[in-house]
């Protein structure tokens, strides 16, 4: 670890989407049904902070308390490509964030998990983590780590001698003496100040309560988040306003993460020695972009894997891989369209889960299929396509993949053997370099002779 690191201390929560279709109402009740495409998960909380910082381009190790269960696990998994992740004691169960989407709109949210970060000693690495960081982003979500005493101790030491930036939450604790830089957004910062809560109103932030903020917690400076207004910013030689660089998003797309990436953006820039308001400037185009792009539900491998779950279990592929893992047990994985299931296909399964103790199906979405197989494919839909697939044997677990190949998936699942059907040579596969890196086993089984999913079709075709 190097000066050059930026350090993220907070609560990691796992924030998944089910994603779908709503067309119809429930007919014992007036409330939409969700018909199920799939689901995306990702860090969430401190863990999206930090990962949105690695995306930038920083060194990043994240400071946080994680238990040992699969949610956990899991959102190790998720990090560990990108972000250095240094463990404190949780008590209780991972904090999940689910909400229920369809057509890009978030229908419903269900929250579980009382997990808190345990108030004792948060161990040696974490304090070497700190103590030897270029600067610090505390993403406070509640959960207790930034109120653990030896960590606020650690903190208000560091905050003379690197840039701190905290990011509050109402529930948290507060800022320690001497931060450079807090970044409440407006509804916090009126609830941190106790005034009537307007947010949205030209001028309601702009009324004193950020000075008294940034004097009461003992701040250099404070920029209150406006969303498509920009950013306040609040020094001791005066506030101004920091707008957003030529057209805002439009309105109605998803803000979820805006206020992790614009304290990360912040962060990062002050870490490479930005002054203050060019820091806020490059937050505020940071979060712009993030959400323009689709805010969370839109990121990139590998924050969001597709992983359908398995009905009846709750596991996703993610969930197989770990356990198979923490057991010393064998990981098989293989991919592709599988759009209409063939024997071919039934033996590539079955010759692939003999390689191992659990098999993994990294799927085509849709979209991938499109631009491998033209616009007439996919015939089955992937919904679909993943049911046909978890209802075979051979198969413990479907993830799907949006993009061309699955080396992003592969990073996270890190399987035993990756198995591919056909007459491929190694060195022909995009994947090949991201199953050796970790040490997989790459296997060619030859598909049965005589069927192909584009022979099929076609035959189908000339058949009508």
């Amino acid at each position: 670890m190097s000066r050059s690191t930026l350090v993220v201390v907070g609560d990691t929560l796992l924030d998944a989407d089910i994603e779908g279709t709503s067309e119809r109402l429930c007919p014992d009740a007036p409330v939409p049904v969700l018909d199920a495409t799939g689901q995306r998960q990702r860090p969430g909380g401190a863990g999206l902070a930090a990962l949105l910082a690695a995306r930038a381009g920083h060194s990043v190790v994240l400071v946080t308390a994680l238990g040992a269960a699969p949610p956990a696990r899991l959102l190790a998994d998720l990090l560990a490509s990108r972000v250095e992740v240094v463990r404190m004691p949780l008590r209780g169960a991972t904090v999940c964030k689910t909400r229920i989407r369809a057509g890009g709109q978030s229908l419903l949210r269900i929250d579980s998990g009382d997990g808190r970060a345990a108030a004792g000693p948060i161990g040696s690495r974490a304090h070497e983590a700190l103590r030897r960081c270029g600067a610090v982003l505390v993403a406070d979500y509640g959960r207790g780590v930034a109120a653990n005493p030896t960590v606020r101790g650690t903190l208000a030491e560091l905050a003379g001698r690197v840039p701190v930036v905290w990011d509050p939450h109402p529930k948290g604790a507060v800022p320690v003496p001497g931060c450079r830089l807090a970044t409440p957004n407006e509804a916090e910062a009126l609830r941190f100040a106790g005034a009537p809560s307007n947010p949205g109103k030209e001028g309601t932030a702009e009324e004193g309560i950020p000075t008294t903020l940034r004097d009461t917690w003992g701040c250099a400076a404070l920029a209150v988040t406006l969303g498509a207004r920009g950013a306040l910013l609040c020094t001791p030689q005066g506030c101004e306003l920091v707008p957003v660089p030529g057209s805002a998003a439009p309105p109605g797309q998803d803000t979820c993460g805006a206020g992790d990436a614009f304290a990360a953006a912040a962060a990062g820039a002050l870490l490479h020695g930005a002054g203050l308001r060019e820091a806020i400037t490059a937050a505020v185009d940071a979060a712009t972009r993030f959400v323009a792009s689709g805010g969370a539900a839109a990121l990139d491998a590998p924050a969001t894997v597709s992983a359908m779950v398995r009905p009846g279990t709750g596991s996703t592929a993610l969930d197989v891989a770990a356990r198979l893992r923490s057991g010393g047990s064998r990981l098989v994985a293989t991919g592709g369209c599988f759009d209409l299931l063939h024997p071919g296909h039934l033996g590539l399964l079955r010759a692939a889960r003999a390689l191992g103790d659990g098999l993994v199906v990294c799927l085509n979405s849709d979209e991938s299929v499109r631009r491998r197989k033209g616009p007439g494919r996919p015939i089955v839909p992937a919904a679909d396509r993943v049911a046909m697939l978890e209802a075979l044997e051979p198969v413990d677990a479907v993830a799907v993949f949006d993009e061309d190949t699955p080396a992003a998936l592969l990073e996270l699942l890190r399987p035993d053997v990756w198995v591919k059907g056909g007459d491929y040579a190694v060195a022909e596969l995009p994947e090949a370099e991201v199953v050796r890196r970790h040490d997989g086993e790459i296997v060619i089984i030859p598909m049965v002779e005589g069927y192909s999913t584009s022979r099929l079709v076609s035959a189908a075709r000339t058949a009508r």
